[in-house]
């Protein structure tokens, strides 16, 4: 009997093992270097996607989709450039009545050298591999694009003070480039291409070393922004809200700040032509159809959910194809939730430590991998009237047994969260999670595709507010749980971050650490589903504070963000980069 045992723990050790070798080469900093084939393929990279409503004019959303990961300032003689020969699109969804975009931005550059006698970039006043851009811009699914700016300016690398400011270069600063590089179409929208700093975070070192998250205040080893200091190639546009909602209507006319009317959703790609031919004389010919490489909507998606096998294949479906159907297995039960079990592998990576998935929540309902989670109540009064009931919103967010997730993390990341109850704060719910609580999120788009859904209605959280924070809904839920200010009823009303993410996604928001504590079922907990560790009383139980006070790593940027469009900061220079500020 001895020997079966020690045999049966070395076959889990061994199988433990190439689990967590899985984890570690599938976690990467949100879009950069994601899968296989496109790791091989920077320029055509996705790395990251934004929406939010601009905290400087309200009555616009500003969209950045960032493209080429791991940009080094220091990348010479050949820096880094949007591709030839490639399609940058930003594809916006506003309706439900259709069946692909409802609106696309389509983005293509040219580079020239305008001095090639010189092995120099920037010389005397001139540029080598100066790129420019069309954008086109189509409102009727794709078939037919409207030229909306031609010849667009993207700014050059920031090599160096002697190549930017002085005489023998451009004799100008970097932010005048950028300045004269933001383009204004006859709709008012702005367009801005060009270099810029990452503005993602995240510990890279921690998260490929098995999950090993450094928290902050270690220091013997303290967490590091693996992303500090390297730029990419953003694509940015300020859109007035008018032009985005389905039927033109402007923000002052939202029924309420949750007007399901004022939802869209937003994703990015890249697309190359089929076939590619090297010539005897350098150059390089491309022929065939436009295939998309590369997309992104929610970040993390292609890296901690979607498994190795099925990345590439990932990368070319379109976010509103039907074939989206076949990843939601991996959110009903996703491989990040059996490291934050303890009955699977959750010993093995003890900096998720903190993270606990709920396994007899109100005594009952377990939300473990393989588990019924909320299906023993499927087709019950209970959930009658609820986003729950198959006559609502049909078998999609309660499908059936063994699939636990399908209730927070697929619509959290597939469809987005309506604002219906179970989805409303446990404020005002008496200790029902399935009744009518304080509303907080409604970013409904039932189009199943990988989106990040905003509601243009939500009003901004002034970045300079006390209340302000890179935790986005999940500080809603705690303010609008715990706060005097927002808990003494559950009526509909402004609770500070409710435009964070995953309503959108800001610059500032640490999305890492949000979509940890939420495979951790911290959305759960927020409408009343709370940890086991809850009897009577507050549910503010040690292990609800264990996962509100769980972090990735780095909490913020590595530098700011600029107060006006398009927001993210100059981009670092190769020479005397540390210089602040940098021009």
């Amino acid at each position: 009997m001895r020997m079966k045992f020690l045999h049966f723990n070395y076959r889990r050790l061994i199988l433990l093992c190439v689990l967590l070798t899985t984890l570690a080469k599938n976690s990467n900093a949100s879009s950069h270097r994601e899968a296989p084939l496109i790791s091989n393929d920077p320029l055509a990279d996705n790395t990251d996607v934004y929406a939010f409503r601009s905290p400087d004019n309200p009555n616009t959303i500003t969209i950045i989709a960032n493209y080429i990961p791991f940009e080094s300032p220091e990348g010479g003689p050949n820096y880094y450039n949007f591709g030839e020969n490639i399609r940058y699109e930003i594809h916006i969804k506003n309706k439900t009545t259709t069946t692909g975009d409802d609106i696309t931005y389509r983005f293509t550059f040219t580079r020239v050298n305008e001095d090639p006698t010189t092995f120099f970039n920037i010389r005397l006043g001139k540029q080598n591999l100066k790129t420019t851009y069309t954008c086109e811009k189509s409102t009727d699914g794709g078939n037919t694009f409207v030229t909306i700016v031609s010849n667009g300016i993207v700014p050059p690398p920031n090599i160096g003070p002697r190549s930017i400011h002085d005489a023998v270069g451009l004799d100008t600063s970097y932010n005048e480039l950028i300045k004269n590089a933001i383009a204004t179409t006859s709709n008012n929208e702005k367009i801005f291409c060009g270099p810029a700093d990452d503005p993602f975070f995240v510990d890279l070192a921690g998260a490929f070393d098995v999950g090993g998250f450094r928290q902050t205040g270690n220091p013997q080893n303290p967490p590091k922004d693996g992303l500090a200091r390297f730029n990419v190639h953003a694509i940015a546009l300020k859109i007035p809200i008018k032009l985005l909602q389905k039927d033109g209507k402007d923000v002052n006319q939202a029924a309420n700040i949750l007007d399901p009317d004022f939802v869209i959703g937003v994703w990015a790609s890249a697309s190359r032509r089929q076939i590619k031919t090297l010539n005897a004389d350098g150059t390089e010919g491309f022929t065939g159809n436009w295939v998309q490489v590369s997309r992104l909507g929610m970040p993390l998606t292609n890296e901690a959910v979607i498994p190795v096998g099925m990345k590439d294949y990932w990368n070319t479906v379109s976010a509103n194809n039907s074939k989206e159907s076949g990843f939601i297995p991996y959110f009903e039960n996703p491989e990040l939730a059996l490291y934050m079990d303890d009955s699977q592998f959750g010993g093995a990576v003890p900096a998720l430590a903190a993270l606990r998935i709920q396994s007899k929540s109100l005594g009952t309902y377990d939300f473990r991998n393989g588990h019924d989670g909320l299906y023993p109540l499927k087709g019950t009064a209970a959930v009658a009237g609820t986003a729950l009931d198959d006559a609502v919103f049909g078998n999609i967010l309660l499908p059936g047994a063994g699939k636990p997730r399908s209730v927070d993390l697929l619509p959290i990341f597939y469809t987005g969260v309506p604002n219906l109850a179970p989805y409303q704060l446990a404020t005002g719910k008496n200790g029902n999670p399935l009744a009518a609580g304080k509303p907080f999120i409604n970013n409904f788009l039932p189009t199943l595709g990988d989106m990040l859904r905003l509601n243009m209605a939500v009003p901004v959280t002034p970045r300079n507010s006390a209340d302000f924070s890179s935790l986005g809904i999940i500080q809603t839920a705690v303010l609008g749980l715990t706060d005097s200010r927002f808990n003494a009823n559950a009526n509909l009303q402004f609770i500070p971050n409710m435009d964070g993410f995953p309503n959108g996604r800001r610059l500032e928001d640490d999305v890492t650490t949000i979509e940890l504590q939420a495979v951790s079922g911290v959305a759960l907990a927020a409408i009343g589903l709370w940890y086991d560790d809850y009897t009577t009383g507050s549910p503010v139980t040690p292990d609800l504070v264990n996962v509100l006070s769980f972090t990735a790593g780095p909490t913020h940027n590595d530098t700011t963000f600029k107060t006006s469009f398009p927001y993210v900061q100059t981009p670092w220079r190769g020479f005397n980069y540390t210089q602040q500020p940098r021009f």
